[in-house]
């Protein structure tokens, strides 16, 4: 028979990840691609035409309740995540883009989510329940460094998650909610330990949900985590431990579902609650098969690797699904799951399960073999140095012309793009190659175990591959990924100052991107207009005429997005009158 709590840890598996190469891995994954780059298609640079139409000024509160772009609502209909850039335009140097004080300030909500999740896994850890089996003569993990190394195998897990490279560093509600997410999770995992800071985190997280577009789940989680502390108040869990008390109070209790009512009023007051459900097809059976095996590889790449680790603790430690350190995190992950497989946001709502995925992982570490650590470090090494190895042969195919395939390919799909050598982005890249090998060399080589070694390399390998990603390839992301190509055409023909122009068909993305790359005075093309210049997205052309006289036109192009058909703008230019 298996014993209640499957984590057998000695005192020597505990030790202390060194913070200075805990906080440089973090700053490697996080800093790249704040610099070099401009808003990226679609949501990203959809977002901060919200957010810079705002910083903008004129209309009032009611333009600040109802965010517009040329009379379009955001498709996700959030507020606080475009205050929050919009207040970052506002505050920041003349000196500094507005694109970049945006992203800055999404940066330091990515660094924060690090820092709430590891404090959530600590915490959790630190529960009885959690601790490893004490030993008959002694030599078990002591409770706070347990608790540390489970934390840091946490964050480690967080950062190693596919899904999270794009997603965390664009400028979209997206990455708002996981930050709040975040903090909702660490406020009622560390509440029985501590008071002022869990409340507040947990009246923030839950607020910060409900006006960033996802006030449904900012209930269900709120209300799930005063439900689950509610219930261990009125069992009385009462486990004597020295080192903490880890029980709700009555206090607490309230506190929680106090919060977690008023964020939800909040956003009811605000109409933030939107019907968001949209069930699979089952008419046809091949569109629901599809839907089925799409969301199945959604969650296969995007929660890789904690996914497996994840479902691991739960069989592990099922006899213990009931306490706080599994029930919690298994809460929020369902919650994110559900979102994901009934709501049209898809991979976004499943970003908010991540820190949730991470937290399981983690506690999945205190029970592995070695074998089992072992085939996961040679999974990652392989998969990881072939990342590496794909992006530098492009790089050095693009430059050098050695091999020619590669660079062709590039030519063929981004048409147009031309290489630009940094020395600063390959010193970069180099090092951060340099401090892959040594991390392989170091996990290959024999040392005294540590609880979080099994994620070192996951973590590591990630922050490798977005780091060469935002060095090597970033002019050619950029190239690929933004509409300035497109815009510089526009201008270059309609001249330095085309005055207003009428615009019939764009999307949010395209009039973001038209207003903030080519200072574009827009706007929807109305009768009586006298601009000079009118744009027209392409499925709209037909219905042109019903709109203008076509006799007082002349159509200069088509503009296209050297990487994407799709993305095709019309121009036409008024005619004189004869």
């Amino acid at each position: 028979m298996s014993p209640p709590n499957p984590a057998i840890v000695a005192q020597n598996a505990v030790r202390r990840l060194p913070r200075a190469a805990l906080l440089l891995l973090c700053a490697a994954y996080l800093m790249p691609g704040l610099l070099g780059r401009g808003p990226w298609k679609s949501a990203d640079v959809a977002s901060f035409g919200y957010m810079a139409a705002l910083a903008e000024g004129g209309g009032g509160l009611a333009r600040w309740l109802d965010p517009l772009l040329l009379g379009l609502r955001p498709e996700i209909p959030a507020l606080l995540p475009y205050w929050i850039g919009a207040w970052a335009i506002q505050l920041s140097p003349s000196w500094l883009p507005p694109d970049l004080a945006v992203r800055i300030v999404f940066a330091l909500m990515l660094w924060c989510t690090f820092t709430a999740t590891w404090y959530a896994v600590y915490y959790l850890a630190r529960t009885p329940r959690a601790q490893p089996v004490a030993f008959a003569f002694g030599g078990e993990a002591r409770p706070t460094d347990y608790a540390r190394a489970v934390a840091d195998g946490g964050l480690l897990a967080l950062i190693a998650s596919l899904g999270l490279a794009q997603l965390g560093h664009e400028t979209t509600p997206a990455l708002a909610q996981l930050f709040f997410a975040s903090l909702l999770f660490y406020g009622a995992a560390a509440l029985p330990y501590r008071r002022a800071a869990p409340l507040t985190a947990f009246g923030i997280g839950a607020l910060g949900l409900s006006l960033s577009g996802a006030p449904s789940m900012g209930l269900i989680l709120s209300g799930g985590c005063a439900v689950l502390a509610c219930r261990e108040w009125l069992l009385g869990q009462r486990e004597p431990d020295g080192d903490a008390s880890p029980v709700y109070d009555s206090t607490g209790v309230l506190g929680l579902a106090a919060l977690a009512l008023i964020g939800a009023a909040v956003a009811a007051a605000l109409g933030q609650f939107h019907w968001n459900l949209s069930l699979p097809g089952s008419d046809p059976n091949e569109r629901l098969i599809a839907e089925a095996r799409g969301l199945l590889k959604l969650f296969l790449w995007f929660t890789w690797p904690a996914w497996p680790l994840a479902i691991w603790t739960l069989w592990r430690w099922r006899r213990q699904l009931t306490a706080r350190h599994v029930a919690l995190p298994l809460g929020f992950m369902l919650a994110a799951s559900f979102s994901t497989i009934f709501t049209d946001f898809g991979e976004r709502s499943l970003l908010i399960g991540l820190p949730a995925f991470a937290t399981l992982a983690a506690f999945a570490l205190p029970t592995f073999r070695r074998s089992v650590s072992a085939l996961i470090d040679w999974f990652t090494l392989l998969f990881f140095s072939g990342v590496a190895l794909f992006i530098w042969v492009y790089w050095i195919s693009l430059h050098t012309g050695v091999p020619a395939k590669p660079a062709a390919n590039v030519y063929r799909l981004a048409p147009g793009f031309v290489p630009d050598f940094s020395w600063i982005g390959f010193g970069l890249a180099l090092a951060a190659t340099i401090a892959w090998a040594w991390l392989v060399r170091w996990r290959t080589g024999r040392h005294r175990a540590a609880l979080w070694k099994t994620m070192a390399l996951p973590a590591g390998g990630a922050a490798l591959c977005w780091l060469l990603l935002m060095t090597l390839w970033l002019p050619l992301l950029d190239y690929a990924r933004s509409y300035e190509p497109q815009v510089r055409a526009l201008s270059q023909r309609m001249g330095a100052q085309p005055g207003c122009v009428d615009e019939l068909g764009l999307n949010r993305a395209q009039i973001a991107a038209l207003r903030h790359h080519g200072r574009m005075a827009l706007q929807p093309l109305a009768d009586g207009s006298q601009c000079t210049w009118l744009l027209v997205h392409p499925d709209y052309l037909f219905s042109l005429p019903n709109r203008v006289r076509m006799a007082d036109w002349h159509f200069e192009g088509t503009f296209r997005r050297p990487t994407s058909p799709s993305d095709d703008l019309l121009l036409f230019r008024r005619q004189a009158p004869q």
